[in-house]
């Protein structure tokens, strides 16, 4: 018996990765987040699974289905949206399992900011502008913010911010920006990225209240940084007619030499 993590993506349900549909076809126990996994991923379920809402349960009541599910030799889908290695509580219930010896395997799935990086047709590091995302969230009710991870601070460094959870803050996160970005800086907010109701809002840090307007919900992310809007960045040397590499040695002494 195995408990399977699995990323169910950020709200298509054609978003989700082979070997995730293969599991949740094999597992006859699946346990999903309700409040953001689609319904539609529960089609791949295998025909009489028992298929449990955990959004309504406890950490305690989550486990206790596992355990009853290991205690039948059922294997376990359990599916969270996006991907398990951010902001997906799955550390706590791993480490239960750890203590019940119950094993368990993750399978990643497409995060949140790619699908609005995809929504955008943006890439979100360019040559010679910006190198580095960063996934970052505002504190909120059920999990707050080390002092050392704020706003202002990643900012300081000119990547391109990510930011989670945080569209009901608007006005803190454009105050706390402002100061490093500029008011200029191009602003993104997606809305249920990749859901048929998804929403997109492009604007610079000085226009994005007004941009928006009353329309502010949750499931939201706010993608903050120059390279959302950037034409005069360098290209990269990976692809230049004179950079020798592995694959397409060049010149008359290469790197590569034997590489055919």
């Amino acid at each position: 018996m195995t408990v399977h993590f699995i990323g169910a993506g950020p709200g298509a349900p054609d978003l989700i990765t082979l070997r995730g549909q293969r599991l949740i076809a094999a597992c006859p126990v699946c346990l999903y987040a309700g409040s953001l996994v689609p319904e539609a991923l529960l089609a791949h379920c295998p025909p009489g699974a028992k298929i449990i809402n955990t959004a309504p349960l406890s950490l305690d009541q989550i486990i206790a289905e596992i355990a009853a599910a290991h205690a039948a030799g059922q294997d376990v889908a359990r599916l969270h949206s996006g991907d398990l290695s951010v902001w997906s509580a799955m550390g706590e219930q791993l480490r239960r399992l750890r203590a019940l010896d119950i094993p368990y395997d993750v399978t990643p799935g497409v995060p949140s900011f790619a699908a609005a990086a995809a929504a955008l047709a943006t890439e979100l590091t360019l040559p010679g502008l910006v190198q580095s995302v960063v996934l970052t969230r505002t504190s909120g009710r059920a999990t707050a913010m080390p002092e050392k991870e704020n706003l202002p601070a990643f900012a300081a460094t000119g990547a391109t911010l990510a930011i989670h959870l945080s569209v009901h803050v608007l006005e803190k996160v454009v105050e706390d920006l402002m100061p490093h970005y500029g008011p200029d800086c191009p602003v993104a907010v997606v809305w249920r990225a990749t859901w048929p109701d998804e929403r997109i809002v492009r604007a610079t840090l000085s226009t994005l209240r007004t941009a928006i307007g009353a329309e502010m919900e949750r499931t939201a992310l706010i993608l903050v940084g120059p390279a959302l809007a950037a034409e005069g960045f360098e290209e990269s040397r990976l692809y230049a007619g004179d950079y020798d590499r592995r694959f397409r040695p060049v010149g008359t002494e290469p790197r590569f030499p034997d590489t055919k």
